[in-house]
């Protein structure tokens, strides 16, 4: 049976994504969920999946702290090819730095650097916060039944700057362009919560539960 790990290395509540995860293997037939910290359970993963709620520099943190943990991560993603999908700050760890609060190196997965959003109209506030559509730059099979216009919900003060434009599959538009899908070969991430995302969002879960790269 395919098994899915979602990540928990302490940065942020895993239950409303296992549920998503869950609901939509069964749909797709994808087999297990598990939610776990261990190395040795994201080595036999197919598939790997890693939220993160909170400052950039917090989760690359606590995912180093985890002994094993990252180094089973690149080895199962880098050098296995397993697909792989960052939510949220999982997504921004995904690039070669983080300028919040301090520079803090990334995972340097798909280059770029992750900086405050500065929005062009100064009454819209940051956080930028709730519901956005989607604009799809690019087609990728995560994107299959997903189109221009589809909403997405977002919490987020920094986004990522993808060096290569190619990179980025899609964007919102908060008075400037956001980055909120990103890809590279069995890579993906994307700056909202699909978990929260209501249909747009189960449909990226199913579509990455039945992604071969």
């Amino acid at each position: 049976m395919a098994l899915t790990v979602l990540v928990d290395y302490d940065s942020g509540n895993l239950h409303s994504a296992e549920k998503a995860f869950q609901r939509m293997a069964l749909e797709v037939g994808a087999g297990e969920i598990l939610v776990t910290s261990r190395p040795e359970d994201v080595a036999r993963a197919d598939r790997i999946v890693l939220p993160g709620d909170g400052a950039f520099p917090a989760c690359r943190r606590a995912l180093g702290e985890h002994g094993g943990l990252f180094e089973a991560i690149s080895d199962a993603v880098r050098s296995k090819g397993r697909p792989f999908l960052g939510i949220c700050v999982g997504m921004q760890m995904l690039a070669t730095w983080g300028r919040e609060y301090e520079d803090t190196p990334g995972f340097d997965w798909i280059a770029g650097e992750v900086t405050r959003i500065t929005p062009a109209n100064p009454a819209l506030k940051v956080p930028h916060m709730g519901w956005n559509d989607l604009v799809i730059d690019h087609p990728h099979p995560l994107l299959e039944g997903v189109q221009t216009g589809d909403h997405a919900y977002f919490v987020h003060s920094y986004a990522m700057r993808v060096a290569n434009p190619a990179e980025r599959l899609a964007h919102v538009d908060y008075a400037g362009d956001v980055t909120a899908i990103i890809g590279a070969g069995n890579i993906v991430g994307t700056q909202f919560h699909p978990e929260k995302s209501q249909a747009t969002g189960l449909r990226l879960i199913a579509n990455f539960l039945r992604w071969k790269p």
